[in-house]
């Protein structure tokens, strides 16, 4: 009886997980096919095509690496690596995702005006060049406000998973397997950990929902990001929120067990990335754990190349693509991290890197 009972309740699970995806998949690739069409083509008329450094897009490998997300997503609950995604259970309201929708059309006009005029600096004023550093003061995907409004924040995932089509949230949780590697069987009550550059909180809040005793730090730069995380994560235990810059925390050494940086280096300068870098072997422990969640790089799925290399075009990345051309085990080796693994999932890829144990007695 109970192994009949386990698995009715296993395959409710399964249920659950693909109406959840498939409604979300359905939802996303309708919105960025209708984002597209405002968006128009990569180039501005009249002029000519970009010239390709990589070949045509492999349009069956970018199904299968789509579908094999999902898959692998589904192994992982499976398995009892992480629990079901939080969307499961708590789906959105009808009226929440009609306002969301609204505003994420009538937002992709503005951006399409910025992407034809090339206008990407109208954050760069005199008032925030104060406080914000030169890189910061863009409008990253040329989207509105850049990182700075309250706006900007409450349609930040509507905007990343449309990008993705749904598979945002998929790909983010790949790390997840990596932090129960870090806790290793510990107490999560006893394990610090950082969320670097956690912008409105949605990775963050699937970790707390798998360790919700983690002794959590949610880090930003953006007030109005660190504002809208501090909405959805305020309730739960063990939270603190810190605005500061990724590069200079004023944390303390050897503060944290474990730091995840999720899509922040891909939107970083190269010498930026190396004091990001040095900034989080600093504050880990000795033996501590560094998960980075970006990107696929250059040959990591070299049927997708050419996405990768056209998606700054489209959108304005300043650093992607040298990002995507960085050599990543020497960036961090030249921090005192070490590459331990690696997981690539559709277009994002999780990397652990561990701060080693000192050798001396």
């Amino acid at each position: 009886m109970a192994s009949l009972a386990g698995a009715i309740e296993l395959a409710a699970k399964r249920a659950a997980y693909s109406a959840t995806q498939l409604a979300r998949i359905a939802w996303y690739t309708g919105h960025y096919v209708a984002g597209r069409r405002k968006m128009g083509p990569l180039t501005n008329p009249g002029e000519a095509p970009y010239a390709e450094e990589f070949a045509s897009l492999d349009r069956e490998r970018l199904k299968i690496a789509f579908r094999e997300l999902f898959r692998t997503d589904w192994r992982n609950i499976e398995s009892g690596v992480y629990k079901l995604p939080l969307e499961t259970s708590r789906p959105p309201s009808l009226g929440k995702l009609l306002r969301l929708s609204k505003d994420y059309l009538r937002d992709t006009e503005s951006v399409a005006r910025r992407k034809y005029g090339n206008a990407h600096s109208e954050v760069l004023r005199p008032d925030l060049s104060e406080k914000y550093p030169r890189y910061y003061l863009q409008n990253f995907h040329y989207q509105s406000d850049g990182w700075l409004s309250d706006d900007s924040a409450e349609r930040y995932e509507m905007q990343v998973e449309t990008l993705f089509t749904g598979a945002a949230g998929a790909m983010r949780r790949q790390a997840l397997p990596f932090i129960r590697r870090a806790i290793d069987g510990r107490d999560p009550a006893s394990i610090t950990y950082l969320d670097m550059a956690c912008g409105t909180g949605g990775f963050l809040k699937e970790v707390k929902h798998n360790w919700p005793l983690l002794d959590a730090t949610a880090l930003d730069l953006s007030p109005a990001y660190l504002g809208k995380a501090r909405a959805a994560l305020g309730g739960e235990r063990n939270m603190r929120f810190i605005e500061a810059r990724a590069e200079a925390t004023r944390l303390a050494d050897a503060s944290f067990d474990i730091i995840t940086a999720v899509y922040l280096f891909h939107e970083l300068p190269p010498a930026v990335r190396k004091e990001v870098a040095k900034e989080i072997s600093r504050l880990l422990k000795p033996g501590g754990a560094f998960i980075l969640v970006d990107t696929i790089q250059y040959g990591d799925e070299p049927g997708l190349d050419t996405l990768l290399e056209n998606f700054p075009r489209g959108f304005h990345e300043p650093y992607y693509d040298s990002y995507c051309r960085a050599d990543l085990t020497a960036l961090f080796d030249e921090a005192s991290l070490r590459k331990c693994d690696e997981t690539v999932a559709f277009l994002t890829k999780a990397t652990l890197f561990e701060r080693p144990r000192s050798t001396i007695s």
